[in-house]
């Protein structure tokens, strides 16, 4: 479903990051929708109305459809934060609660 554009053997420098509890290795340049649809996960969220599943769709924050939860933080566009090394990304259920 996704593909990176830069070969593998080109990328050197990775980090872990953890999505909803599982770690993965991801490229340092990407940005956590990125990562998330690397490791096979197409939805970031579940929508607060109908529940549907909500994925990354623009990748340039314009739609907001890639929000998830980071290091406890809600309401983060997974497209414009870049994934550091120990992160911890949660997909999103419903509506959320700002601290």
């Amino acid at each position: 479903m996704f593909d990176s554009l830069i070969p593998a053997a080109a990328i050197v420098e990775r980090v872990r990051i953890h999505i909803d509890g599982t770690p993965h290795d991801v490229p340092a340049h990407y940005s956590v929708a990125a990562a998330m649809l690397a490791a096979g996960s197409a939805a970031c969220r579940a929508s607060a109305v109908s529940g549907a599943p909500r994925g990354p769709f623009c990748m340039m924050g314009v739609c907001f459809d890639c929000l998830v939860e980071v290091d406890g933080l809600p309401n983060v566009q997974g497209c414009m934060t870049p994934v550091s090394d120990g992160m911890q990304v949660r997909r999103m259920h419903g509506k959320a609660r700002l601290a």
